[in-house]
């Protein structure tokens, strides 16, 4: 699954064996490689710097220790059943979204990993040997109903779209049954399957400390970190409280006025480019980093993918694959047209707003944030690990620990743009609640994975401190029970972005070049900020 999303296509005809038997092996496997992988080296931090194969090297150890925290754990795959019905949809749909070779050439792997899927599900009720909760259930179920029309409709609608004829679709559809029976099956199992009273969504101590400081290369002990977050979040806090005062008065205004300041249905598609352009313009203005020619437009969800998107972990952006063929990068977005009801048109519409394009949909993931990030790792990346660490997958990006980059140059960029004086008013505000946002999730992280807090203690927690609805503050918490130190990233990222700027400016005056700064940060790929601050700070010998 990984090596599809990645661009590595030889085994596309293949899902994972996530079985007892299976993860055992696996386990085995990362033992040896970690003992392999010797940790006698010891190498200094000059020699991770100068030395691209140490660098590596040391990238691969603090992998494999994730892998096998996590798999010692019992907390992923043997408890969380969404996790195994995500890889199912997306194994299939990873082959259905990207055109890296004609639909006709995709369609005996598609129809391989349709087949697969029976015994691949069929693995799970004796594979999860821990107390499943609640809201992992509840998410698995309502995969398992989108994968039942997916796979039925959709399926048929994207062979018509790509012109399969009858004959050479006939694989594909008889493979679409069982898989169909499958996922039903799954769902009648869920349906039965008791959630235990005592099931915690905490991870625990120890796989929260390997997950930082192998992860993330963070050296602060998580109550360290929970306190450095306690710390800013009353300070932006203020800072909110004061520009919703000092504009709209309430953040129920503030929040009426972002919804109502939207493009019309005519102009919706263009504002989204538009709106590039300004970022691009900007940055170059300012000459803020290496933007190379890298093309993308904003496209519609394909219409055999729409009905089932919003049930499923399906991204707007995701991450092009380092190592297929590019020419233009699509990005979906939800449609919206003229034709529309006018109570949908409007509704889709104020959830799309100016603010919501401009800073989620182009700043963060399609122009300077997770785009450029993603050149950079791609063609300038001189770590190989750096260059496929972020690749977006089935449930989470390839390698935890490239996390902190992706995640916090994004956020850092749309701050980035705000200092470059690109955001609208509106667009301040709305950039400013999102820092308090990402310092709760942080926290949220910490406090439920330490077993500080309860799953409906963070979700109130979300409503009273972000003023989430409590929908959006369920499917936050149930998003970062299921994705421990995940949140955390967004803020730890960022912040030591903003830490390792002050630092060198202190440090080069008047020698300070922004570019050469982003374009330094960004130059090894997807690999742990904290980790990159240090390589680019330690005093040359």
């Amino acid at each position: 699954m990984h090596a599809t999303f990645t661009g590595l296509h030889a085994l596309d005809d293949r899902l994972p064996d996530w079985s007892l038997r299976g993860r055992a092996i696996e386990a085995a496997e990362l033992r040896r490689l970690r003992q392999a992988l010797d940790d006698s080296a010891n190498p200094t931090i000059a020699q991770l710097r100068d030395n691209t194969l140490a660098l590596d090297a040391e990238l691969a150890r603090a992998h494999v220790d994730v892998r096998l925290a996590e798999h010692d754990s019992s907390f992923f795959h043997a408890r969380n059943p969404a996790l195994w019905t995500g890889e199912a949809i997306f194994g299939v749909v990873s082959l259905m979204i990207r055109d890296f070779a004609p639909a006709a050439e995709r369609l005996p792997a598609i129809a391989a990993r349709l087949r697969a899927i029976p015994t691949f599900l069929g693995a799970m009720p004796e594979a999860l040997t821990a107390a499943v909760p609640a809201q992992w259930i509840g998410r698995a179920t309502r995969e398992c109903a989108a994968a039942a029309g997916l796979f039925e409709h959709g399926l048929l609608a994207w062979l018509e779209l790509h012109g399969v004829d009858a004959q050479a679709a006939a694989p594909v559809l008889a493979a679409a049954v069982p898989a169909r029976a499958a996922f039903a099956q799954c769902a009648t199992w869920l349906a039965a399957l008791i959630p235990q009273a005592h099931a915690s969504y905490a991870a625990g101590e120890a796989l929260v400390a390997t997950l930082l400081q192998r992860g993330h290369f963070c050296t602060d002990a998580p109550l360290a970190l929970l306190e450095q977050a306690l710390a800013e979040l009353p300070v932006e806090q203020r800072k909110l409280n004061e520009m919703v005062t000092a504009s709209h008065g309430s953040w129920e205004a503030v929040h009426d006025a972002l919804a109502a300041d939207h493009p019309s249905a005519n102009e919706y598609y263009d504002t989204f480019t538009t709106r590039w352009n300004d970022c691009h313009r900007t940055a170059m203005q300012h000459d803020a980093v290496t933007w190379a020619n890298w093309p993308i437009r904003y496209v519609p969800i394909p219409s055999w993918a729409q009905e089932f998107a919003p049930q499923l972990y399906w991204l707007f952006y995701r991450s092009p694959a380092p190592f297929d063929p590019y020419t233009v990068y699509e990005y979906l977005v939800t449609p919206i047209d003229a034709t529309m009801p006018a109570d949908e048109q409007e509704r889709k519409l104020r959830a799309w707003n100016n603010s919501t394009i401009t800073l989620n949909h182009v700043v963060h993931h399609g122009a300077v944030g997770h785009h450029v990030q993603n050149w950079h790792a791609r063609h300038r990346a001189t770590s190989r690990v750096g260059r496929i660490a972020a690749t977006d997958c089935a449930s989470r990006i390839a390698m935890f620990l490239g996390g902190s980059m992706a995640e916090g140059w994004a956020c850092y960029a749309t701050q980035l743009m705000e200092e470059l004086g690109m955001l609208t008013p509106l667009e301040q505000l709305s950039e400013q609640h999102t820092r308090v946002r990402m310092l709760a999730r942080a926290i949220v992280d910490i406090r439920l994975h330490l077993g500080l807090i309860t799953f409906d203690e963070a979700v109130q927690y979300y409503c009273d401190v972000v003023g989430m609805p409590l929908e959006m503050a369920t499917g936050e918490t149930t998003k970062n029970s299921m994705f421990p130190c995940t949140a955390i990233m967004y803020w730890l990222g960022t912040s030591r972005i903003l830490a390792l700027r002050t630092q060198l400016q202190a440090r080069q005056r008047e020698a300070f070049s922004m570019r050469a700064f982003h374009d330094a940060l960004l130059s090894r790929g997807a690999i742990p900020v904290p980790l990159v601050a240090t390589l680019m700070t330690e005093p040359v010998a």
